[in-house]
């Protein structure tokens, strides 16, 4: 009988070309697992056993805890695929096998070719331990530390298990069988386990440095496969996923239609498998693999390229060394990166300080620094130390607050509806006897007390809130530079709400001196007054005029008054031109009153902010910490808990990171003397 093979399909060509452009050899039928690997496997092994010890060591290191992925096999499949099958045939060592859930926790299998041993070297990690392992029992022992992980019972952990192996002839891969897909809890089982399982496989496929080893039954559609419908989330186009099908001689009918049509999308291609049954070794299961593909009417027909554990064995370990030698200068970069990030953290930290000078000297830079970053936002206007916090652009919030002070107070609107009623009531409950139009200055005073009263609360209301604010940025930097010492942060923080109370304090008094001042005495030698007040009188004659002459109507336009109606005031002609006086001398010197109340607020605002900084606040906080009871200087002596551990947990992770990276540096250094070694 003349036996065919169907033609490589074009996905299997680009999986062989990508894989470092190694070839699969269709050599005669292997039939025992502990045979020396062939020549390819051995020449890449060569290669990839320095690559794959390094990835081994750092995921010993766990240096995945700062972020870093490495390069993994990650297995996985539907309940009952076959998945511990393949692993036992990759490793020719018995697995927990069963109905159900047979991984309950992720099993990180390590295989290591050694042809110098003539027994396999066997044992297992977990909980910090490493325990050998009997190559025939190890079955039991992984049931016995499952147990002890994830506790007796159905239920499983994301804790880890490392079985490694040492053996002549296996591949040299380093796998991760996680726990297989189960949608239907049974009895003894969590009723999230599919939630629980589906969680712990995501977290382990969804990095793009793992590769996804996706078990497959041949007696199954393969788009309806759990397994399948998650890596697709992850790896859409498949590009890191290899499908491994099994029990091809349970299902052979229609299976080289399945495994080269590809409705899945499986980019790293197919290797179809028969794994052992019952008690066969596992080289009558090689021997009956390679007899079943080259002898069955259906299955013979399956390129040779796709077939056969040792051919599994070889994809992997070449798919291996690609992704390894892809992802290692990314690792290197990100373990430099981790590395500077955490080095520059704890060097931020502060001495861990152990006498009276040295607590006195960090106290006093810690004063310095302070006032230093106070007088830059608040007095010199510069934030570099606060790029993006626009709060803390005090300068340009400053000059804010005191223009809506300011136009807060010339928004007051003094104009009554009856036009200079105000001014002649005025006049006529101040008359005496006297010489008659003649202005009494107790009626401008009387005018001018009125207006004051009206917006005395609001320069009050102002320094309210401008000390607020001041608070508010004082104590954040003071608690930014205090922030190595929280033994420090109460009293440095009580003693700067003490001071911006006692500093409000002395606004509010100033205030109310100036609002005293101002209604005390009308005073000015600005000659604006004088200018501002010529102006608005010499509309006199013309407002005169109008109201002796009735045929000139009732409406007047008035600088400094707008448009107004004047025909009410012909009833009282006798004090008009007196109380239209007075309401220009009082318009012309209200202005000078609001200018000044800007004008001393805004020197008063500056010098109370400088004193503060460059006197007050020294004094407030040493006086504070000094205290009687307070502990004085030496409180600084006793480390934060807080800081202590931040301490200890950055030394951990700079000494697991300066680890990795001496790690890979010692194999970059052997990869670099290989490959000379290969040019000579």
């Amino acid at each position: 009988m003349v036996r065919t093979t169907s033609k490589p399909s074009e996905q299997q060509k680009t999986v062989d070309s990508s894989s470092q452009s190694l070839e699969v050899v269709d050599q005669k039928p292997q039939f025992a697992v502990i045979a020396p690997p062939p020549p390819i496997v051995a020449s890449v092994n060569d290669r990839i056993r320095p690559l794959l010890d390094c990835v081994d060591r750092l995921r010993h290191l766990n240096i995945m805890q700062e972020g870093i992925q490495l390069p993994t096999i990650v297995v996985v499949g539907d309940q009952s695929s076959g998945k511990s099958s393949v692993l036992e045939s990759l490793a020719g060592i018995s697995l927990p096998r069963g109905q159900g859930i047979c991984t309950r926790v992720p099993l990180i299998m390590k295989l290591q070719n050694d042809p110098k041993i003539t027994a396999p070297n066997l044992h297992l990690e977990y909980n910090g331990k490493s325990l050998p392992v009997d190559e025939f029992r190890v079955a039991d022992a992984i049931v016995l530390a499952t147990d002890e992980i994830a506790g007796h019972g159905k239920g499983i952990s994301n804790n880890l298990l490392t079985l490694v192996v040492k053996k002549n002839g296996v591949p040299d891969l380093t796998m991760v069988d996680l726990p297989g897909i189960t949608r239907v809890p049974v009895q003894g089982q969590p009723k999230d386990i599919y939630e629980q399982i589906s969680d712990i496989i995501m977290n382990y496929i969804a990095p793009q440095e793992s590769i996804v080893l996706n078990v497959l039954s041949a007696t199954v559609d393969f788009p309806t496969c759990e397994s399948i419908r998650m890596s697709q989330k992850v790896d859409k186009t498949g590009e890191r996923t290899l499908a491994v099908v099994t029990k091809a001689d349970k299902a052979p009918e229609g299976l080289l239609e399945k495994v080269t049509a590809d409705e899945v999308n499986i980019g790293l291609g197919y290797v179809c498998v028969r794994n052992r049954i019952g008690n066969e070794s596992y080289e009558e299961a090689r021997s009956d693999e390679a007899r079943l593909f080259s002898t069955h009417p259906l299955l013979s027909k399956i390129d040779k390229s796709m077939v056969g554990v040792p051919v599994l064995a070889q994809k992997l370990v070449r798919i291996q060394a690609t992704i390894i030698s892809k992802c290692l200068p990314e690792i290197v970069r990100k373990i430099n990166d981790k590395l500077d990030l955490n080095l520059t953290e704890l060097n931020r930290l502060p001495l861990h300080l152990s006498s009276v000078a040295e607590a006195l000297t960090a106290f006093m830079r810690i004063l310095s620094s302070s006032k230093d970053s106070l007088k830059k936002i608040l007095i010199r206007g510069e934030f570099d130390e606060y790029p993006e916090e626009k709060e803390m652009h005090c300068t340009a919030r400053l000059v804010e607050v005191l223009d809506k002070y300011s136009s807060d107070l010339h928004s007051k609107n003094f104009e009554k509806e009856d036009f200079l009623m105000e001014e002649i009531l005025a006049l006529q409950e101040t008359k005496g006897i006297g010489l008659p139009n003649f202005l009494p200055r107790s009626v401008f005073l009387n005018l001018l007390q009125k207006r004051i009263k009206e917006i005395a609360a609001t320069p009050e209301d102002f320094v309210g809130r401008l000390w607020n604010y001041i608070e508010r940025i004082v104590i954040k930097v003071l608690m930014y530079h205090c922030d190595n010492y929280p033994q420090l942060q109460s009293s440095t923080r009580r003693a700067a709400q003490n001071l911006i109370a006692k500093k409000k304090d002395e606004s509010v008094d100033w205030v109310r001196d100036i609002i005293g001042m101002e209604m005390q005495t009308d005073y000015t030698c600005n000659p604006d007054y004088l200018g501002t007040y010529s102006k608005l009188i010499a509309q006199q004659n013309a407002f005169m005029e109008i109201m002796n002459d009735h045929g000139k109507g009732s409406v007047m336009n008035l600088e400094g008054v707008g448009e107004t109606e004047i025909g009410h005031l012909r009833n009282h002609i006798g004090l008009v031109q007196q109380a239209f006086d007075l309401k220009m001398r009082i318009t012309a010197y209200w202005k000078m009153v609001l200018m000044r109340l800007v004008d001393s607020m805004a020197l008063h605002m500056t010098f109370s902010i400088h004193k503060m900084i460059n006197k007050e606040m020294e004094e407030e906080i040493v006086q504070d910490l000094m205290a009687p009871g307070t502990g004085g200087i030496e409180r600084m002596l006793d480390e934060s808990p807080l800081v202590a551990e931040k301490r200890i947990g950055l030394k951990k992770r700079v000494n697991l990171l300066k680890e990795s990276k001496e790690v890979v540096a010692n194999i970059m250094d052997r990869i670099s003397l290989h490959s000379d070694q290969e040019r000579v």
